[in-house]
């Protein structure tokens, strides 16, 4: 289930399903410890009136989503014709503090009074943990429903727009003992008052309103997090105490702060993208936590089919992500993601395959052992080489001396040293590695493309350090890359780049003829075959063929022939990614072909939410979004494309 709402202060981030309710609550680190992670755990908001109880995920409201205001401030209106009410939320996350913050307008829509009962309800399983050890209880002093486990507190409250506090609440479990959750409590239109529970607890509010013809009332909603009862009480206060308009307005203020170097790029690009380039540069801001890492995505639901999500941080993906924001003069994300990569970095000078938001590894499915007996580390070599790469742009576009210093020992040194090293003898290539796509063991020719541009940046750097010996090494390593990827990369027969080489224990070489979208892209963007060159040529107009690319009119392409993640069974064609539809469009614009790239670059605005979030697949067959949205990777791309075509005006 999408997220068309995702909302984010670099330490909580909440996730806006389509039905408008909570169903990821990230805190303290952007992706890790989702306190509401699972279809069990959505916040429900329910309308009860003149008798009849409707829930916003009943089917009977319309909604639309948005960010009207240049800053991540979401804004949801849902309307329920047969009850004849409809509701604006403005939703935040604080930019100073962090709370969840929810303003409810609700309209009558008839012509005569009604008596309307307005409930909030959250369920929390706190740390993911679930041991059913929670604790709910009413906070009579706070006015206030307190949830807690160890270190984690969170304080949910809310008023009218005179100040008046909730007028009913209670407090119960879910999902054990037959208990659905207190929502169930609220279908009559009142609540039973159950002051403390613990287990898997839940907790609901209501406000009993009455709404005169035509008219409205609003509700301010609130949940203040904290690593203690105290934190938490502190920010409860001080929103109580300044109100969620002063709040929302501050946050606005800052985002549109932070957004000054994002608009005067707008500027540049063609108008029809500027809102949805705006809308894509705050989700990507999203998606960082203050910390350095970058979460590939938060929306949790794939934990309802697999065995785990995306809310972790890829250092590939990260680096790419960040590439568009270095491009546009941000300073301190990218700072802060190398401080992370740094930290993370193995003694063999090596990134491993993924981490969690505060810098542990992430869960893996690579091995240390491999086919043929093969002992390798567990990773994918051009996570390291990417960075490395990306880390050379940020210096050069923004970077210090003592910035350089500060990072060139313990991370461009050993990450150059691994990559100039860890070649195989019998190829002069790269030595085999997980894919891009983290599911073959072999050279790709992705891999060797930015281990190639990662050693030349990396001589580069040296070159300013003076560390000459380094530098020829690393350039005399990128040059004998070259050669041997002119020697075993190119397929004649299909004129194309291989997706990479096998070679086994005897030196057989056995290549990989699929035609992989990575294998492209890498050879253009990092220089490993000219842009201009003949293979390159070949290798693009064989992807049109292959991906039927334009056959009718604009779609989408794959990452590779044949693949089969997250295909449905009853569909003969993989699904389109955005990223790797759009590297074409950045192909187009490299050689000249402006007009084909503007096409694809229309074909991914149309095809987001109208808050600008981007999926990571589309179905070719019913053009519906697949796997996670948003996937911060599409977003980027999505801006990183954008950014190749701004002028100067």
């Amino acid at each position: 289930m999408a997220r068309p709402v995702v909302l984010s202060n670099g330490e909580l981030n909440v996730g806006i399903n389509k039905f408008g309710e909570v169903h990821d609550f990230y805190y303290p680190y952007v992706g890790l410890e989702n306190h509401a992670a699972g279809k069990d755990l959505r916040h429900r908001v329910g309308v009860w009136v003149d008798g009849t109880m409707s829930w916003l995920d009943d089917a009977s409201w319309e909604f639309d989503f948005s960010y009207p205001h240049e800053s991540l401030i979401g804004h949801t209106v849902a309307k329920n014709h047969d009850l004849g009410i409809m509701l604006e939320f403005d939703d935040a996350v604080d930019a100073e503090f962090s709370a969840f913050m929810r303003n409810v307008h609700i309209v009558n829509l008839e012509s005569a009074p009604r008596d309307v009962r307005f409930f909030f309800h959250q369920a929390f399983v706190i740390g993911d943990a679930r041991s059913n050890t929670d604790t709910a209880q009413y906070l009579p002093d706070g006015k206030a429903i307190l949830h807690y486990h160890g270190r984690r507190a969170f304080i949910v409250s809310a008023t009218d727009d005179a100040g008046n506090y909730f007028d009913q609440y209670t407090v119960g479990l879910f999902g054990i003992e037959g208990r659905e959750g207190t929502f169930r409590d609220a279908e009559d239109g009142e609540l039973s008052g159950c002051a403390v529970e613990h287990g898997r607890v839940d907790s609901t509010l209501r406000f009993k309103l009455t709404i005169a013809p035509h008219s409205s009332a609003r509700l301010h909603y609130w949940i203040a997090c904290g690593t203690s009862t105290r934190e938490a009480l502190y920010t409860h206060k001080q929103l109580h105490g300044q109100g969620l308009h002063h709040r929302l307005d501050v946050t606005s203020k800052w985002w549109h702060k932070w957004l000054e170097p994002a608009k005067e790029i707008a500027g540049k690009i063609d108008a029809s993208h500027r809102d949805q380039f705006l809308r894509s540069c705050m989700i990507i801001k999203s998606h960082i936590d203050k910390r350095g890492a970058v979460i590939a995505s938060t929306d949790s639901s794939m934990l309802n089919y697999w065995r785990d999500a995306y809310a972790y941080c890829w250092p590939r993906d990260g680096a790419y992500v960040l590439w568009p924001l270095i491009r546009m003069g941000y300073k301190d994300e990218p700072y802060r993601f190398f401080e992370f990569c740094r930290r993370g970095l193995n003694a063999g000078g090596f990134l491993m395959h993924k981490y969690r938001a505060d810098g542990a590894l992430g869960s893996s499915w690579h091995p240390y052992l491999h086919e043929d007996g093969v002992v390798a580390p567990p990773i994918q070599e051009d996570e390291t080489a990417l960075v490395l790469f990306v880390f050379s742009q940020f210096y050069h576009a923004s970077g210090t001396e003592a910035m350089l210093k500060e990072f060139y020992e313990p991370m461009v040194l050993p990450m150059a040293d691994f990559l100039a090293e860890y070649i195989d003898s019998r190829t002069g290539l790269p030595r085999p590695t997980y894919d891009l796509w983290e599911e073959n063991f072999l050279t790709t020719t992705y891999t060797t493309a930015v281990t190639y541009a990662a050693l030349l940046a990396a001589a580069d750097l040296a070159e300013v350090r003076k560390d000459n010996d380094n530098a020829v090494k690393w350039r005399a390593a990128a040059d004998d890359i070259r050669r041997a990827a002119e020697k075993h990369l190119y397929n004649d027969e299909r004129k194309a780049f291989y997706k990479g080489i096998r070679v086994a224990a005897d030196g057989t070489i056995t290549p990989d003829p699929t035609i992989d979208m990575s294998s492209l892209f890498g050879c253009f963007m990092y220089g490993l075959f000219p842009v201009d060159s003949k293979q390159t040529k070949a290798a693009f107009q064989t992807a049109h063929e292959v991906f039927r690319f334009g056959e009718d009119g604009v779609n989408g392409i794959p990452r590779y022939e044949n693949d089969g993640y997250h295909r449905p069974a009853d569909t003969k064609d993989p699904n389109w990614w955005f990223v790797t539809t759009l590297w074409m469009a950045q192909y187009y614009l490299e050689t000249g072909k402006d007009e084909e790239a503007k096409e694809i670059l229309r074909w991914a605005r149309d095809s987001t939410w109208p808050t600008g979030v981007l999926a990571e697949q589309m179905n070719p067959s019913s053009r519906e979004e697949v796997s996670v949205s948003p996937l911060c990777w599409s977003q980027a791309e999505y801006v990183s494309t954008l950014l190749d075509t701004a002028t100067e005006k």
